[in-house]
C-alpha cells in the first residue's frame, strides 16, 4: 500500500541531506562550504483511522495527521449515545 493521504494527496517526497565544512560567518569563520549531498525521503505523518465517508459508510483509510487535525477526517460515534431502548409501559 502507498503511503498517500487520501484526502490531502500527501505522499512521500525525496531531497538532499548536505554534508558541511567549516565555521558559520556570524561565528567568525570564513563560511561553511558543502562537502557531499546525499539522496534523502521525507515521510508524511500517515494514520490509519476509521472515517465515515461522504455516502455515509464507514471504513478505514489512511489520513495524515494535518488532516486528522484540520477536521477533514469525520470519526464515527465510538457508542450509539442516541439509541435509546424501549421503556416498559407501566
Amino acid at each position: 500500500m502507498p503511503r498517500v493521504c487520501e484526502f490531502t494527496g500527501r505522499r512521500t517526497t525525496t531531497g538532499h541531506t548536505y554534508t558541511l565544512r567549516g565555521k558559520a560567518k556570524y561565528l567568525g569563520g570564513v563560511g561553511t562550504k558543502v562537502t557531499g549531498k546525499t539522496k534523502r525521503t521525507f515521510k508524511p505523518n500517515i494514520r490509519t483511522v476509521t472515517a465515515v465517508m461522504e455516502d455515509g459508510s464507514v471504513r478505514r483509510v489512511k489520513a495524515s495527521a494535518k488532516a486528522i487535525r484540520c477536521g477533514l477526517v469525520v470519526k464515527p460515534l465510538k457508542r450509539k449515545y442516541a439509541y435509546k431502548p424501549e421503556t416498559a409501559e407501566a
